[in-house]
């Protein structure tokens, strides 16, 4: 598939960004607001913030949104009823979660190798097959991060890549002890969330 980024869409601060946002533009607003001014005020590692000033019928409103490069996560199966899960310390949450592989977008990095990259330096696996399962905005009222949902089947095992600083622990679990892991707490991502949703062959007969 290839992207459709049109003006007005929220995607159009990818013009401004030193990343692609990772996404469709699924629909233009007749009625979007007017982008008159726009000041950077952080630029770190990963994202940047900015301010951006807006016009709409004669009213100006400042905006403060995280622009992001985007992103993609892996619903990898081991088997048809079976699903990767990896569990790592997120400090924005304070804690140590299960979530499906996933990872943020390289300069000029085209979005399924880069979620080829992750589930290889993550998990240690290959895969035969993949299939864009979904976009999603996690975010939308304040970041323009765009989150692509990968299906990777046909597994082949090999060793992790991790960096120094990732201690990341794998395993492969049926979609009925997943269910059981959101049920007492243990899942909370959203991505995983959508993803055992959309796959678990339970839900989806």
């Amino acid at each position: 598939m290839s992207d459709r980024r049109l003006p007005g869409h929220a995607c159009f601060y990818e013009e401004r960004s030193k990343y692609p946002v990772l996404g469709y533009a699924l629909e233009v607003s007749d009625d979007a607001p007017k982008v008159i001014d726009s000041k950077e005020i952080y630029a770190g590692r990963i994202f940047r913030v900015r301010i951006d000033t807006v016009e709409q019928e004669g009213e100006r409103r400042d905006i403060e949104l995280v622009v992001h490069p985007g992103s993609f996560a892996i619903a990898a199966l081991p088997a048809a009823d079976r699903i990767v899960l990896v569990r790592q310390y997120r400090h924005p949450a304070g804690l140590s979660l299960w979530e499906i592989p996933a990872g943020t977008a390289e300069p000029g990095e085209p979005p399924e190798d880069g979620a080829k990259r992750e589930l290889r330096e993550e998990t240690g696996c290959l895969a035969d097959s993949w299939e864009l399962l979904c976009t999603l905005y996690p975010t939308p009222g304040f970041c323009t991060e765009c989150v692509r949902v990968y299906v990777a089947r046909g597994l082949h095992a090999g060793p992790q890549q991790l960096q120094e600083d990732e201690r990341i622990e794998v395993r492969h679990v049926s979609f009925e002890d997943a269910w059981r892991m959101q049920a007492s707490g243990k899942i909370i991502d959203m991505k995983t969330m959508v993803a055992l949703l959309w796959l678990d062959p339970r839900r989806n007969k």
